[in-house]
């Protein structure tokens, strides 16, 4: 009988667009592909609680429970992982995911819970783990793993970068809960490559997944493509650190696009010193619509410290070029890096108001195993806590010699400040009849959306959706659930008929027979669930 996995997708903010957990769907397909029968049980887009683990628990009967995480969302996959541990102490428990390669010590002193971490790129690791995963004699021998033996922590020899991309497993995301996500509308992330030669010191991505680029065979990526959009996904975004770099390879990928005959929009990041117009217009002629420009300061000597790699006039030339072949740039732009300082601010203010485009700030985050954490002492910063939750980019946890986390709390607030009063604005002319038709759509969807999260996240239709079986059928109980989610959220009740009947009408949710009654519920994956 096959060894059966749980695998948890943890929660993780709605309002931070998540798309489908790309990293989840690796370990799945990895799992899959080492004979195991594997379950996804995705907290991202329904409600988690401990009392419904357990239920999903005892259902699946599972030997082996995994979870992946970010540093923000860690805490919260780790205390599921307790739960689970806690609940049936036979489960053999496992975590991977950036926070833990490279906090593994302290995970394993705090969470005695977790029996083993995978660390680094994971999938080969897994494959050659669930041989003999039951066995803890031979974990020793495997790389890349460390776990607590005999009131000693081990960590193992690290394991070599996968040099062959395709022998990976295509990501397991017929697993996953994709009508929810559908419902949500996020993109769907692939990658093209692993691997980042750039030094920014506040990143991963060179530490995780190694300095040198490693390519897919792009047939491989057009097959994954062919793939998600035959669930009827229409959008995806590339992933890639670097995907705008080697610009033969991007020309390879639009090219076969273009020989597939494969429609959809997609989005890319991007550098600001990776891109020209023949790249842009190709991409733009694919599909591309959007490209997001990590930029970081708009002082140069801070973009020198940081170890960025680019200049403000390639940032601008490359807004330029964006706005020139018609697709859409955003940029990023982060706050509290080492030395930062009033006229540093000042500076990136001033430039990010010249780009003309939609940018926004983020908090810098110092994630165990970044320079900027691990060689501290070398720059101006103080970190001012290790509540993981807080490092979400949303509010300053750092200070520097020249400001303190309130001056760039205060700093942030100004943009966020005339964000809230153009929105506002925005808000009072839909409900009042006098807005332009693409700000009445903005606000229209944005509402829409607000009702998803609510749906999404307390389980409303699970909730709300069961009905007496002498309940009339079709029109009738859908009427009845939109009036019970009404009342449950307060939104409008015209908005709440016009989404639930969509989504009735796309086949993410359907009515099913239980016993003695009628009961919605989300499909899984409404290409398969007809």
């Amino acid at each position: 009988m096959p060894m059966k996995v749980a695998i948890i997708a943890p929660p993780y903010p709605l309002e931070e667009a998540p798309a489908p957990p790309l990293g989840v769907s690796y370990v799945a397909a990895a799992f899959e592909a080492a004979g195991c029968r594997v379950r996804i049980i995705d907290y991202i887009v329904s409600r988690y609680t401990p009392e419904k683990l357990k239920r999903e628990l005892d259902a699946f009967e599972p030997d082996v429970v995994g979870s992946t995480s970010v540093t923000m969302n860690f805490p919260m996959a780790a205390d599921i992982i307790r739960t689970a541990k806690r609940h049936r102490p036979s489960i053999l428990t496992i975590m991977g995911g950036p926070h833990v390669s490279f906090d593994a010590a302290r995970t394993l002193q705090t969470y005695p819970e977790i029996d083993l971490l995978v660390l680094g790129e994971g999938e080969e690791t897994i494959m050659e783990l669930v041989p003999g995963l039951t066995d803890r004699s031979k974990w020793p021998g495997i790389k890349g793993i460390a776990f607590t033996r005999d009131g000693t922590i081990v960590v193992t020899e690290p394991r070599e970068l996968t040099d062959d991309l395709d022998s990976i497993p295509l990501p397991a995301r017929h697993l996953l809960p994709l009508s929810r996500y559908r419902a949500l509308g996020f993109p769907v992330s692939i990658i093209t490559s692993r691997g980042c030669p750039n030094a920014c010191i506040f990143c991963l991505g060179r530490r995780m997944v190694g300095k040198k680029v490693r390519y897919r065979k792009v047939e491989h990526v057009m097959d994954e493509i062919e793939q998600i959009l035959s669930y009827g996904i229409s959008r995806i975004n590339v992933a890639d650190d670097l995907f705008t770099s080697n610009k033969a390879r991007v020309r390879e990928v639009c090219a076969q696009i273009l020989a597939r005959g494969l429609a959809f929009k997609w989005s890319a990041f991007a550098r600001v010193n990776t891109v020209d117009r023949e790249i842009l217009e190709l991409m733009r002629d694919t599909g591309c619509d959007a490209i997001s420009f990590g930029i970081e300061s708009g002082n140069p000597e801070m973009l020198r410290r940081v170890k960025k790699g680019i200049t403000l006039d390639q940032a601008r030339n490359a807004v330029r070029l964006c706005k020139e072949v018609g697709i859409l740039a955003h940029a990023s732009f982060m706050v509290g890096l080492p030395g930062e300082s009033p006229e540093s601010l000042r500076d990136t203010r001033e430039f990010s108001k010249s780009l003309g485009i939609v940018y926004g700030y983020h908090f810098l985050s110092p994630f165990p195993g970044t320079d900027v954490r691990e060689k501290i002492e070398g720059y101006d910063l103080e970190i001012l806590t290790d509540d993981w939750t807080r490092y979400d980019a949303n509010s300053a946890i750092v200070r520097t010699s020249k400001l303190s986390p309130e001056e760039m709390e205060a700093f942030v607030a100004v943009l966020d400040q005339e964000i809230t009063e153009k929105w506002e604005k925005q808000v009072r002319d839909y409900r009042e009849g006098r807005g332009l038709p693409e700000d009445n759509l903005r606000v229209g969807g944005h509402f829409r959306m607000q009702l998803v999260y609510r749906l999404l996240s307390e389980d409303l239709i699970e909730t709300h959706g069961h009905l007496p079986v002498d309940h009339p059928s079709g029109n009738g109980s859908v009427g009845t659930l939109c009036d019970r989610i009404g009342e449950a959220t307060g939104f409008d009740p015209g908005l709440v008929r016009s989404t639930i009947e969509d989504f009735v009408g796309a086949g993410y949710i359907k009515p099913q027979s239980a016993g003695d009654a009628l009961e919605w519920r989300w499909t899984h994956n409404n290409r398969s669930d007809g």
